[in-house]
Order: structure tokens, then C-alpha cells, then sequence
């Protein structure tokens, strides 16, 4: 499969998990590929850097990866064989005032022995789901306009996020613990809620928790990319690193060209040759609310009131279902709340390579408005600091980032949108238009393979996957599936 008079069969935009993803698929199927990147290091959502002091890394995203076990793209790639991965026993825990806390061990038994009187009702909503969880994952990670191919899996995701989803949400459960730990999960999002979307997003995550667990990569989300890259080198690839693209026109003569952008980027990146209506279904791709981050070095593990909170890979801290919901809703109200959810990871407990003997590093998120230029250091101390009094005294160092600086730093962020548009129903079925092929665009030979399109955000691979299989049906004519498991020319066993 040559290309003629191309230069190299296809070229890649962006060198985040996406791409790199398309990348890969490509050079497997025996194409030439070249791949270019903005920033100085690829990685995108998924860098590891120096963020606070010297010796901590700190993941610029993504740090815990619940999609690295499900994902098809990560399936076939074979990554648990590239990538050592800690898997902690507790998935995620959601602490609640008085020390008491709700803890989704991997084990659903077990979590729901601790639910005490809920326990059964969340077991029962979440089973179907566990039991099926790699399903679940080939559900939600192909275009919703697809018949799924396994029905009941599909029957059950839905009548769950229907349930969850709707002003009934709370009418399974009793107590507190259980609610909260859901509504948790399902704020990754960014959405109102309680919303469709939302409980969608936050059942599948839970259903991974149970299933296969949520592991955090050795080395930093950066290993994953490494591993993406050194496949890519090893069958021919090339990268380019500190190239900003900023047209069509200042690429080599290929075939093919995927592009890891959002569709606003692609509108600029196009220019002329992007047809008017096409220009006009992009515009009205909608982007969403934003995360404030914020990093620490710290002197020591965060001091727990309750102590098994320290052995959860991922936290979700806001307190109960109703507080969680307000916080967000402010939010989605243009307006920043006094008591925030805020998302934390330590890591450095499953992984010393991250910090200096003795130390740890602390991820942090919290939602904000979009384009807020709002500082929330202070807002996520108090918020840890209520379920673990005494931990501003371990904080060594710190980095804060603000919307406007998560959109500087990855323009694939728009005004500090991580998911590069709002993940609701009607975006989930319409990422970026409405298509059972998403990724192609009319413009002969162009494709979008970045978050922005199906299946939306996380770091899975599977929309540069997906564009890249389009790729080679559409211009390259075939439907056979390149082989990506680990082969001695990557000199991976």
C-alpha cells in the first residue's frame, strides 16, 4: 500500500494517546507515517513532568488509567505486556465527615459488606455491569449510533443510567455512603447532574473499579506513551517534536492525514479547503466547563482521618450526593463553589519512582467555569484539610494551574475543557457530527482522530484507532484489522 507520489503514506497531528494511537495502527498496517508534535515531549493528556520540585513527577492530566485494562485499542496493543501498571486493592474511596468513608474495594462483594444496610442495592446495580465490564468498554467505546452487537450488555448499561440518571437516583438506597460514592465517580464528567450522561459515564467507571480495577502506570502516564512511540519507531515511524501545525498546507504530501485536534483547531488548520456546510456543523460542536489543577510535593503521605483512605489509588472528596451535586451545579451556573469536588491521586504510595525516598507526590482537580482565571490552591487545601486535618503542614512544594493555563499548556483544552467538548447525550451521539463515521470529514484524505470525536475523552486510543481503521477502509481499501500485539521487532516479549 504505497502511496505514489506521497512523501509518506500518512501523516499524524498531535502525538497525544489518540494519535499516537492512529499513528501506530497505520505504520502497522505496513504504511509509512509520520507524526508531529507541538510541544517538546508527545504525550499530550497523558504527559509526566517536573511540575513542583526536583525529583517529584507529576502526571500533566491523566494519572489513573481505568480504561488501560478495558480499552479495545490498549487490548490489541497488548499494553499490560509494555507497561508495568500498579493495580491498588481499593479503586476509589469517597470520604464523608466523622471519619466514616465509602471504599470501592475491586472486589463488588466486598464493597458492598461495607455499605451496611445499601449494600445489596448497590451490588445489585452494579453486577450486571462488573460481570460484563470488558462489554461495557466495547459498548461505550464505539459510535452510539451503531447497533451494539451485545444487546442485553447494552439493555442493562442502559436501564442503570436511566435510573441514575433521573429524579429517581436516590430511590434504591437508604444511607449516604453508597449515593456518594456513584455521584463521585460520575462528576469526572463535568456535567450537571443528575443527567444521563453523567451516570452514564460514572457506571461505566464503577463497573472497571469492580471489574478489572483502576491501575496507575509505573513511571507516570508518560510509560504508556513511550511504549506508543517506541512501537511507532520500531515499524518505521517518524516523530516530530516542536511543530506546531497551523496548516494543511505545511504538511508533507501523504495519503492520509489524521489530525488530533478539536474541530475548531481543524476549522483554523484547514482554511479553504474545509466545505462551508462542513465548517458550519463544526461550529456548532459545543466545549465545556473547565478544570483548575493543582499539584503538590509533599513531606509525607496525606494524613487520613481514616487511614485506608490512604490505600485508594483515586479520591473523590465533596462529601454527600446532594453536596457533590451542588458544587457541580454551581458550575454548570457559571459560578465557583465555596466547598468543591475535587479529584485526587497519590501515587506515589503504589509507585516510588515518583517522588525522592521518603516523599509524595498529590494530583489534584477541581470543575470551575470555562475560562475561569481562578487560582483554586487555597479551595482544594481546605477541601482535602476537612478529611485530612494537618495536611497543608506536609506541603513542600506546589503547582497551580488555572483554566486559561490548562488551555496554554494543551490547546486541545479549549478555554480549559479536558474532555474538548461537553460530553452530553447529544454530543455523544453527534462527536463532533452525525455520522456512523465520525472521523471522516468530506475533505478527501482528512480525518479527526482527537477527544473531540467518538468516544470522547480519556486516555483509550480508541478514536485514533477508530480514524485510523477508517483510514485504511476508506483510502487504503481495506477492513482488516492490523495486528498490534507485542512483537520482537518492537523489542518488547
Amino acid at each position: 500500500m504505497t502511496a505514489g507520489s506521497a512523501e509518506v503514506d500518512a501523516t499524524v497531528v498531535g502525538a497525544g494517546p489518540n494519535g499516537l494511537a492512529a499513528a501506530v495502527t497505520l505504520a502497522r498496517a505496513g504504511l509509512s507515517v509520520r507524526v508531529f508534535e507541538r510541544a517538546a515531549n508527545p504525550g499530550g493528556g497523558a504527559a509526566t513532568a517536573e511540575l513542583t520540585l526536583p525529583g517529584f513527577r507529576h502526571d500533566v492530566c491523566s494519572a489513573v488509567h481505568p480504561l488501560a485494562f478495558e480499552s479495545r485499542f490498549f487490548r490489541e496493543f497488548e499494553l499490560t505486556r509494555r507497561v508495568p501498571f500498579a493495580v491498588p486493592e481499593i479503586s476509589f474511596a469517597h470520604p464523608l465527615d466523622g471519619g466514616r468513608a465509602g471504599i470501592a474495594y475491586r472486589d463488588l462483594e466486598r464493597t458492598a459488606e461495607r455499605l451496611g444496610v445499601d449494600g445489596k442495592a448497590y451490588a445489585r446495580l452494579l453486577r450486571p455491569l462488573v460481570e460484563r465490564s470488558t462489554r461495557v468498554a466495547d459498548f461505550t467505546g464505539d459510535t452510539l449510533l451503531r447497533i451494539p452487537r451485545d444487546i442485553p450488555t447494552a439493555l442493562a448499561f442502559g436501564l442503570a443510567a436511566l435510573e441514575q440518571g433521573g429524579p429517581l437516583w436516590n430511590a434504591r438506597f437508604r444511607e449516604d455512603a453508597a449515593p456518594a460514592m456513584l455521584t463521585g465517580v460520575a462528576s469526572h464528567t463535568i456535567l450537571p447532574l443528575p443527567g444521563l450522561a453523567t451516570a452514564g459515564a460514572g457506571l461505566a467507571l464503577t463497573a472497571y473499579a469492580h471489574g478489572k480495577g483502576w491501575p496507575i502506570p509505573i513511571g507516570g502516564s508518560q510509560s504508556i506513551i513511550d511504549a506508543m512511540v517506541d512501537d511507532l519507531l520500531a515499524h518505521g515511524g517518524e516523530l516530530v517534536t516542536d511543530h506546531d501545525v497551523t496548516s494543511l498546507d505545511e504538511l508533507p504530501n501523504s495519503r492520509v492525514t489524521l489530525l488530533d485536534v478539536t474541530p475548531r483547531a481543524l476549522s483554523r488548520i484547514a482554511g479553504d479547503r474545509m466545505p462551508e456546510r462542513y465548517r458550519r456543523a463544526l461550529g456548532r460542536f459545543r466545549y465545556g466547563n473547565a478544570v483548575a489543577k493543582v499539584d503538590f510535593a509533599l513531606s509525607e503521605p496525606v494524613p487520613w482521618s481514616n487511614e485506608e483512605l490512604g490505600r485508594a489509588g483515586t479520591l473523590h472528596l465533596g462529601g454527600t450526593r446532594a453536596e457533590i451535586a451542588a458544587a457541580e451545579n454551581a458550575v454548570a451556573h457559571g459560578t465557583l463553589s465555596e466547598s468543591p469536588y475535587v479529584l485526587v491521586s497519590q501515587p506515589s504510595v503504589f509507585d516510588d519512582t515518583r517522588a525522592p525516598a521518603g516523599q509524595h507526590t498529590l494530583w489534584t482537580y477541581t470543575h470551575v467555569p470555562a475560562a475561569s482565571r481562578a487560582d483554586r490552591s487555597e479551595a482544594v487545601i481546605r477541601q482535602i484539610e476537612r478529611f485530612a486535618p494537618g495536611f497543608r503542614d506536609t506541603i513542600l512544594g506546589m503547582s497551580s494551574r488555572t483554566a486559561i493555563d490548562v488551555e496554554h499548556h494543551n490547546p486541545n483544552y479549549p478555554r480549559g475543557d479536558i474532555s474538548a467538548g461537553t460530553p452530553d447525550l447529544a454530543q455523544l451521539l453527534r462527536r463532533p457530527v452525525l455520522s456512523p463515521d465520525p472521523w471522516r470529514t468530506p475533505m478527501s484524505g482528512i480525518y479527526l482522530c482527537g477527544a473531540s470525536t467518538t468516544p470522547g475523552p480519556g486516555v483509550h486510543g480508541l478514536a485514533g484507532w477508530h480514524a485510523a481503521l477508517s483510514a485504511l477502509r476508506n483510502d487504503f481499501g481495506t477492513s482488516a484489522l492490523p495486528v498490534l500485539a507485542t512483537d520482537r521487532a518492537s523489542g518488547r516479549e
